[in-house]
């Protein structure tokens, strides 16, 4: 008898747990039903305000390390001091790569021979000024860079223009959500959930590393280098917005 007991609570244990599983799975598949996500999205145009360009040097080969570092330090503390006289604080120059490399020639019957050493440093500017750029290339330039490139254009606070496409992309969405309620024949509801993404494309990139700056290129007439003609034009700010709505 007591056997008997046992079984039918263990039975008893096992329907419950079914009707609950069943339960929770055709109420969750009725909320999912229920339910009607649109994305739409927003993009909004400005002119960049911001420019970072990388501005370098690689001496030539030196028969002792400390001749090239030597070299090295003399042109890129007049690199940088010219830099500051065309207006870039010192917080916007920062040093992102410097490295002494030894140099080899090989010949069959000598094999692998040292014959001296290299120092390629590069400094990274943050140009506020962006009237300053072709002056900031010619001037370096003259002064003993060899290596420009990496620059790009952005946008210094998007905060603003980000609340506008948002404002585009949700309203976009929602008509997006009437158009397809109107023609299918679904009835909205309230909305239940919001999600946002922020698309960034890759800024304008004009690369220049390793162009040796030859003194054929056209002349001011001041007697230096013509600085080049850079312009920075628009930035695109876009962003996606999801909405979730219930479905009467």
């Amino acid at each position: 008898m007591k056997k008997t007991y046992v079984f039918l609570a263990a039975l008893g244990i096992l329907v419950v747990g079914a009707v609950l599983i069943a339960s929770l799975y055709f109420n969750n598949r009725n909320i999912n039903q229920d339910r009607f996500s649109v994305t739409g999205s927003g993009t909004v145009y400005a002119k960049a305000d911001i420019a970072s360009l990388t501005i370098g040097l690689k001496t030539e080969t030196k028969k002792t390390a400390a001749e090239a570092t030597k070299e090295s330090t003399d042109k890129m503390n007049k690199i940088v001091d010219e830099v500051k006289k065309l207006s870039v604080e010192a917080k916007d120059i920062k040093t992102t790569d410097y490295r002494l490399n030894p140099v080899y020639n090989y010949t069959e019957k000598d094999g692998q021979k040292l014959i001296g050493y290299e120092v390629t440093q590069n400094v990274t500017l943050k140009i506020r000024n962006l009237e300053k750029i072709g002056d900031i290339i010619s001037k370096t330039t003259e002064t003993g860079a060899n290596q420009v490139g990496n620059i790009n254009f952005t946008i210094d606070d998007e905060y603003e223009l980000k609340n506008q496409a948002r404002g585009l992309a949700i309203e976009k969405a929602k008509e997006k959500a009437e158009m397809i309620a109107k023609e299918s024949g679904i009835k909205l509801g309230k909305i239940t959930g919001v999600f946002e993404s922020s698309i960034n494309y890759p800024p304008m990139m004009l690369d220049y590393s390793n162009a040796k700056m030859e003194s054929s290129v056209v002349a001011n007439q001041a007697g230096g280098i013509a600085g080049p003609s850079i312009e920075a034009g628009q930035n695109e700010v876009k962003v996606e917005v999801t909405l979730t709505y219930e479905v009467k």
